[in-house]
């Protein structure tokens, strides 16, 4: 799995460090000091190679190294003032070391891995034709250009609530074996949530985006934004508006992702790898930069004959017994007679009843 630095250069060189100048410094030094003193280098010690080493015994006065200490301390300030990270607290400063060799990049293998997901995606939700054929096509082009990982294009899927999207997108994650981030648009406040607000602010923090990248380093997560056409917004008493769709703007488009800057931390990162997949039950609800970014999939809901299949499926995966699973179906096969066609969180909650009846202690 290869290393990719994930932000600007914000380390200070090491050969910057107060120690290494005043170590240089005090070498210069002590070549001075044997010209001045017209002291003689026996030739064995030459011919050895070991100038250095003699000249390390040559004794400097205390004033010459209170001077190299303030000149070396001065240019290691100055140094260390360029770097972004002078701007933050000492304990911030040491958050961000877990950076300073990169983070990792996932790739698919081959093209046949990526046929190997999109199959599995569509043998667990083939009502979901449309986004699996998208996320087949997409990595199967990041695997052909031949970049260092895997990189997808910002996925809308749009659809009834209650089909899948959002498992669908787990499941993604978990198959091709990155770390997710579930964010929901409706319980959130604005865009503070995702991307942090800026510092001087009261409740000023990280948002979750950064706080993901710091502690699974990893440079590209898959990210669900679920039902973004309910996000809120937040406005100053100045008229400023923070609202969520606009703050995803500059982080749907390729290039402007690859230099964002985090309000909080003024740092710029490296996000043109993470993996977008948004979620919304009426496209029509959100701006259309957002849409010229993210065309919608269309979705439809799963028939019967799907939700019987996914109960199997996910009742044997909970080792539900024959009599359970066929009850459920049974029941699923019942209510479309009766013209109600359960969605698959009603399924979920019928398989979770189930199982949370055969795991009951027996009465006495």
């Amino acid at each position: 799995m290869p290393r990719i630095p994930i932000t600007e250069p914000i380390f200070p060189d090491p050969a910057l460090s107060e120690s290494a100048i005043r170590e240089r410094l005090s070498y210069h030094a002590r070549r001075l000091e044997v010209r001045k003193s017209g002291l003689v280098i026996p030739d064995h010690l030459a011919a050895e190679g070991k100038l250095e080493e003699w000249q390390q015994r040559i004794a400097l006065s205390r004033a010459v190294r209170e001077r190299i200490a303030r000149r070396a301390a001065r240019i290691a300030a100055r140094a260390d003032h360029r770097s972004p990270l002078s701007r933050l607290k000492r304990e911030e400063r040491e958050r961000f070391e877990v950076l300073r060799n990169g983070v990792d990049l996932v790739a698919l293998p081959s093209e046949h891995r990526a046929d190997e997901i999109a199959a599995a995606l569509h043998a667990e939700f083939p009502w979901m034709g449309p986004a699996n054929e998208a996320i087949l096509h997409a990595m199967r082009r990041s695997v052909q250009s031949g970049e260092a990982g895997l990189r997808l294009p910002p996925m809308l899927l749009d659809g009834p609530p209650g089909i899948g999207k959002n498992r669908w997108a787990r499941r993604l994650e978990g198959l091709i074996g990155v770390p997710d981030l579930i964010f929901e648009a409706t319980n959130e406040n604005a865009s503070f949530g995702l991307v942090g607000s800026q510092r001087g602010w009261g409740n000023a923090v990280p948002g979750r985006l950064v706080n993901l990248i710091l502690t699974r380093l990893v440079a590209n997560p898959v990210v669900v934004v679920d039902e973004v056409e309910k996000a809120g917004e937040a406005r100053t008493t100045q008229g400023r508006v923070f609202s969520l769709t606009d703050a995803l703007l500059p982080l749907l488009e390729p290039l402007s992702a690859r230099r964002w800057t985090c309000p909080y931390y003024e740092v710029a990162f490296d996000m043109g790898w993470i993996i977008w997949v948004l979620t919304c039950n009426d496209w029509r609800r959100l701006p259309e930069p957002l849409l010229s970014r993210c065309p919608p999939i269309r979705l439809e809901s799963p028939s019967r004959d799907h939700l019987v299949a996914f109960a199997g499926r996910e009742g044997a995966r909970r080792s539900l017994s024959d009599a359970s699973i066929d009850a459920v179906c049974t029941a699923i096969s019942w209510a479309a007679v009766q013209g109600h066609r359960p969605d698959l969180r009603a399924v979920i909650r019928m398989l979770d009843r189930a199982e949370g009846l055969e795991r009951r202690p027996p009465l006495q």
